[in-house]
């Protein structure tokens, strides 16, 4: 069940048009040896002009101040959103927040900042800790997360610019379509569209091309759902029940294919790259995601444990990384891989403690506290540590 402070954050998102999604990171709160703390506001393809009127110029200092009302409580801050262009720096920041501010601590890494423009110079601002929040606020704005933050512009999520080809495939695709294909089916036809049509797919690394990927699919698929869903919502509704059935349909729908999203392309990369695998092994306790190098190893009592990988495939796992301790109990050692962009010092000694590695794309690496002690691998790191364990 969401929260009411998501319930809220999306009401307010879609009344506004407008919203910045961002994960906190470790460099938001201070901990990463930087010399500033508060929340980074990214400034790529445009998108400072949702909080800023201070274009991201080269040589340039201004300080913007502001009012955030944060969360369903009475409580704001008279802020300010600064650029920082001189020097080395090239970033806007947002800051001041007075004493006791409860939103930017060491355990707020991980958390979701949901950052909403009101009138001119007012924002209101949630803070959300929970997955099922995650996953509600990014199916019922369409946002998704590739990197460490999305945006929800002039009622529509941003989406990148693709190729032509890409394009013309993804079209060529969804033409004809009468009902929603299976979540392997928009897998492949990503990963076919990214062969063909990215000149340089075939040299990127497994990290890069996990990221692209999942940008890819998520691209057509949105264009499958317009196709396929535009003319159930504008139809005329029976009454308000009949909206939130169809509302929910469509929003369980997007949470669903994210998950299995990113476990198809992964597994399509360990089979690229040579490595044996099982997904979703019946028998085995549990049920992990994945088993390297097969189901019949991990029944195998000859087999020697070190030879053995279980692999939890969580978009998020800021709470659901427990779930993966009783995958698989013959091995101890167990793996996560994950796209959420930085997780809290504390939870990440939690993993370590349980003897949980993590498996996260090396562009994301920046967003964790090195301090924890987890061993944090790229998907890179990790299918080399498998093959050399296999002799492959």
């Amino acid at each position: 069940m969401i929260s009411a402070n998501c319930e809220a954050a999306i009401a307010a998102a879609q009344a506004s048009g407008n919203a910045l999604l961002k994960f906190i990171s470790p460099n938001d709160v201070g901990i990463t040896g930087s010399h500033q703390c508060g929340f980074y506001l990214p400034k790529e393809d445009g998108v400072w002009q949702l909080f800023s009127s201070q274009p991201p110029s080269k040589g340039q200092f201004a300080k913007q101040l502001v009012t955030i009302h944060w969360g369903i409580e009475d409580y704001q801050t008279q802020s300010a959103i600064t650029w920082y262009g001189q020097k080395t720096r090239n970033e806007y920041r947002l800051t001041r927040f007075g004493r006791n501010f409860p939103y930017l601590t060491r355990d707020s890494v991980g958390d979701l900042l949901v950052l909403i423009p009101t009138v001119e110079g007012s924002f209101r601002a949630f803070l959300l800790d929970l997955e099922e929040d995650f996953d509600e606020i990014q199916a019922a704005l369409g946002t998704r997360f590739a990197r460490h933050w999305a945006i929800y512009s002039n009622g529509a999520p941003r989406e990148e610019t693709e190729e032509e080809c890409i394009e013309r495939k993804f079209r060529r695709f969804t033409e004809g379509l009468t009902s929603f294909p299976a979540g392997e089916t928009f897998s492949s036809i990503a990963r076919q569209a990214a062969t063909d049509c990215i000149r340089e797919f075939a040299e990127y690394d497994l990290d890069g091309a996990l990221l692209r990927l999942v940008d890819c699919e998520y691209r057509l698929f949105r264009m499958v759902e317009r196709a396929l869903c535009n003319a159930e919502v504008v139809r005329l509704f029976s009454d308000i029940d009949d909206f939130l059935r169809t509302a929910a349909t469509i929003m369980n729908r997007r949470k669903s294919r994210a998950g299995r999203s990113l476990e198809n392309h992964v597994a399509a990369l360990l089979t690229m790259s040579g490595v044996p695998h099982t997904i979703r092994p019946a028998e085995i306790d549990g049920r992990p995601d994945i088993v390297i190098p097969s189901e019949a190893a991990y029944f195998d009592e000859i087999w020697p444990k070190e030879r053995l990988f279980i692999v939890g495939v969580k978009t998020t796992c800021k709470d659901r990384w427990r779930q993966v301790l009783n995958e698989g109990r013959r091995i101890e050692r167990k793996y996560i891989l994950t796209m959420q962009p930085g997780i809290s010092e504390d939870q990440l000694r939690e993993m370590r403690n349980a003897r949980v590695s993590l498996v996260v794309p090396q562009p994301l690496h920046s967003h964790y506290p090195i301090s924890s002690g987890i061993e944090i691998l790229s998907l890179k790191e990790f299918v080399c540590r498998v093959k050399d364990a296999l002799g492959i």
